[in-house]
């Protein structure tokens, strides 16, 4: 069965965007952008919000394209076939290899992980996180901790009260001071 990865950077405190809705202190460093070049390669399907959706927009821009180093023209040419589900209450169409979703996020998942592919489900953004979460739709949570404190914002893992047990399966530090975690649900 395909796995679900949750993936993003965090704030030591433990957020993905500060309060005032950036998060520019999460660019990675050369070793980190080679690092998340060599993550994206198992994923076989996105899934992302709109927030996110329109951020990682930048990687189809025709435009922005000429100006990428060769490390960005590696990324977009991973990141632009890679099938995406977005999720929005607001949009009614989204570009390139991207769909809509037509259900919950525990009906997409279910959808793909029963039909033939290869490559983990992976889920980028809180909101849709916690509902996979809330599901146990989750088999592993990948954190790249930035050594900061933004003092509040949207938090990586949603405030429930739910007790899951993880193992950690994969530790790596980073010459910028960030370090990378990767646990499994323990089932």
């Amino acid at each position: 069965m395909r796995k679900v990865t949750y993936s993003m950077n965090v704030s030591l405190d433990g957020y993905i965007v500060a309060a005032d809705g950036t998060f520019d202190w999460s660019g990675p460093s050369d070793e980190e952008f080679r690092f998340f070049i060599d993550q994206l390669r198992p994923v076989g399907v996105h899934l992302l919000g709109r927030k996110l959706y329109e951020t990682m927009l930048y990687w189809e821009d025709p435009e922005q394209t000429p100006s990428f180093d060769a490390a960005e023209q590696e990324w977009a040419s991973l990141w632009n076939p890679l099938p995406k589900v977005v999720f929005s209450k607001t949009l009614s169409t989204v570009h390139g290899s991207a769909r809509l979703a037509t259900g919950t996020v525990a009906d997409e998942i279910d959808r793909l992980r029963a039909e033939p592919g290869d490559g983990d489900i992976a889920i980028g953004g809180a909101t849709l996180a916690a509902q996979a979460a809330a599901a146990g739709l989750i088999d592993e949570y990948q954190l790249m901790i930035r050594p900061v404190l933004v003092g509040g914002g949207i938090p990586y893992f949603a405030h429930e009260e739910r007790r899951v047990d993880l193992e950690r399966v994969e530790t790596r530090n980073f010459d910028s001071g960030a370090v990378f975690l990767r646990y499994r649900v323990a089932r």
